[in-house]
């Protein structure tokens, strides 16, 4: 390796004793800045070469990160889907304290980024409650209430997508306002909102990536954990794009396919 540039630029290196040639100090920061980390990488000529073996060793252990990615993805879409009914049926609702609260949550969720709420939960919450939070508990709430937010404006929209004069006509049928929403206004929404769902599964998935900054091993922590131990960043890194990519295609194919399923349905 060799410093590009004239080392006598960089008064900040000290050369010690011994090192009579300028060459002799290039060679020794090079090899300390580099092993220390406070050599700037653009300041060293390398040599990269892609391994391919690398990715294959280490495609187990993606693949062991990227199952739990789908665990914390589906567990936080599903409480994700009952916080967002919730609180879409709260904006919907006539009781005014009732549709502030859901609109306060909605809208405060909504305006901050997702990796605040989880040092919030992380971070912050323990110092209230004077108990450590557990990273998987902590990465499952923050992603639910997360996405609960979202959905609860995807499924606002389709029950609003509703003609009000279904609602209207399970009230004339001596129905109740929560029988009517039930059994005639939310199976027709829902089979409009599984294009929008589909796309907030596949947006949590990847925004999942952020659970890494707080310890927890899911596909992206994984990915950093063996960088740390091979220095592959380039081999690594592109495995873990890979990994994500077949993922959200995966999930985009099922999605279109429960789409057509449902459509198919309709016509008959």
């Amino acid at each position: 390796m060799k410093i590009a540039g004239n080392l006598s630029r960089f008064n900040a290196f000290a050369v010690p004793l011994g090192y009579n040639s300028q060459q002799n100090a290039t060679d020794l920061v090079s090899d300390a800045g580099v092993i220390a980390g406070v050599c700037p990488p653009f300041l060293v000529e390398t040599t990269m070469e892609f391994d391919f073996s690398l990715i294959t060793n280490s495609l187990p252990l993606l693949l062991q990160g990227a199952l739990v990615t789908l665990e914390i993805t589906a567990m936080a879409v599903g409480l994700g889907l009952v916080f967002g009914l919730i609180a879409a049926l709260a904006q919907l609702s006539k009781f005014g304290p009732l549709r502030w609260i859901a609109k306060i949550y909605v809208d405060f969720i909504r305006g901050t980024p997702l990796l605040v709420q989880i040092f919030i939960i992380y971070f912050a919450l323990p110092a209230i409650i004077g108990q450590r939070i557990d990273p998987f508990v902590a990465a499952v709430a923050a992603c639910s209430i997360n996405s609960g937010a979202y959905v609860a404006e995807i499924f606002r929209a389709g029950i609003q997508s509703i003609e009000i004069g279904q609602m209207r006509a399970g009230l004339s049928l001596g129905m109740t306002w929560g029988q009517t929403m039930r059994y005639i206004i939310l199976p027709q929404a829902f089979k409009r909102i599984i294009p929008p769902l589909g796309n907030e599964f596949i947006a949590m998935l990847k925004d999942s990536s952020l659970v890494s900054v707080i310890g927890f091993e899911e596909l992206t922590r994984t990915g950093q954990l063996i960088i740390a131990e091979t220095y592959g960043s380039l081999e690594i890194w592109t495995a873990v794009a890979i990994v994500y990519l077949v993922m959200t295609l995966t999930i985009t194919q099922l999605v279109s396919r429960l789409e057509k399923r449902f459509k198919a349905s309709d016509a008959r």
